[in-house]
Order: structure tokens, then C-alpha cells, then sequence
């Protein structure tokens, strides 16, 4: 009987000869070189024969977000009186009263807790832009309805949690054009990275 050193050393032999007859030029790969071609996509159809293009409406509609520089603002305005209204039916179960201690995390800027070694990041020192407020809550809240606010909603929503950071009065209004010209005070604090490589980058 074979030892079994001497079927794995005849094993190992013959493997490499298998293999280069499957898949030699020859071979296997030949054969079925279109199985081996994931890049080539000249044989793709340009319909697959189903759904239809998306009318302007439709796009129009999820085409939403807001740039840094307002572009992208919808017409609207807010104030911060009646963004507090809103904030309390809509958005205190999340984000606690007053925007401060939520089970889904603070938005107004609070005093460092004793047992806490650095604050919580929220809209008042973190966010670099205020217009970033307005696009987030207008495509992603409330949470159990993100979407159904109006623009004005959002407007006076943006201009309560900006007010309440103490980064706006509470008698600025809020507009496209207003709320691209807000300072925050975290702004500063992010940089382009301009490192080119080498012995600066840790």
C-alpha cells in the first residue's frame, strides 16, 4: 500500500500540470474567455427593457441638497420663536427640551458635565456651517417622518437651534440669503488638508 507522504508527493506533481491545462491560453480560459471579462461592457444593452426615465418633477423633488454657499436654499424664512414651537411637537422626544440631553444626542451647546472630559458635540461647536443645519433637518427629520416639514418649518426650526446655540439673536430671521452669511464659531476650526506627503504627515 502507498505511503501517504508518497500520494501527497505525487499530488503536488501533478496539480501544477492540471492547472495549466485549464487554464493555458489553450485551455479552459480560452474557451471561456467572456466569463473572464467583468470590464468589457460593449455587449450591454443601453434599456434592459423595464421602468421608465425619471420626469424633472420627480428629480426635483430629491434633488434637495444645500451647499455651504446657500446654493440649493429654497425660498422661506424663520424665526426662532416659532421654531421653538416646533422643536417641542416634533423634536424633543429625540433631542430633550431645549435641544439639550436626548436619548438621540444634544444640538444646543451646554456647559461640560463634572463626569465628562470634553463637551458634546453639537450644532453650537462642532458644525462648520449653518447652512448644513437647514439641509440636514429638511432631508432627514423628524425621525419618524424625515421629509414632511415645510421649507418654513425648517427655516424656523434652523433659526431656533442657531438661537439657542447663541449664535444668532432671537430676532434674526432666517432667509436664503441671511442664512449663508451666519459665522459658526467651530468654522475656523476646519482646514483643507494640504499635506503633500513625506516627513509631515503623523
Amino acid at each position: 500500500m502507498p505511503s501517504l507522504m508518497g500520494i501527497l508527493s505525487k499530488s503536488l506533481l501533478i496539480f501544477p500540470i492540471v492547472w495549466g491545462l485549464l487554464f493555458s491560453n489553450s485551455g479552459y480560459l480560452s474557451t471561456h474567455s467572456s466569463h473572464f471579462s467583468p470590464s468589457d461592457t460593449s455587449q450591454v444593452p443601453s434599456s434592459f427593457g423595464f421602468g421608465r426615465l425619471a420626469t424633472q418633477a420627480e428629480i426635483d423633488r430629491i434633488d434637495i441638497d444645500v451647499r455651504p454657499d446657500g446654493k440649493g436654499l429654497p425660498q422661506g424664512k424663520g424665526v426662532a420663536a416659532k421654531g421653538k414651537l416646533i422643536f417641542a411637537t416634533k423634536c424633543v422626544a429625540c433631542h430633550g427640551a431645549g435641544g439639550i440631553g436626548g436619548p438621540n444626542g444634544s444640538l444646543v451647546h451646554s456647559q461640560v458635565e463634572p463626569t465628562k472630559k470634553r463637551a458634546e458635540k453639537t450644532i453650537g461647536n462642532y458644525w462648520p456651517y449653518a447652512t448644513t443645519v437647514f439641509d440636514y433637518i429638511r432631508r432627514a427629520m423628524p425621525f419618524n417622518a424625515p421629509g414632511s416639514l415645510t421649507n418654513d418649518e425648517v427655516y424656523h426650526l434652523t433659526a431656533y437651534l442657531l438661537s439657542a446655540n447663541q449664535i444668532i439673536d432671537s430676532s434674526f430671521v432666517v432667509t436664503p440669503a441671511t442664512l449663508p452669511t451666519i459665522k459658526m464659531p467651530a468654522q475656523p476650526l476646519f482646514v483643507p488638508d494640504d499635506r503633500k506627503g513625506g516627513p509631515v504627515i503623523k
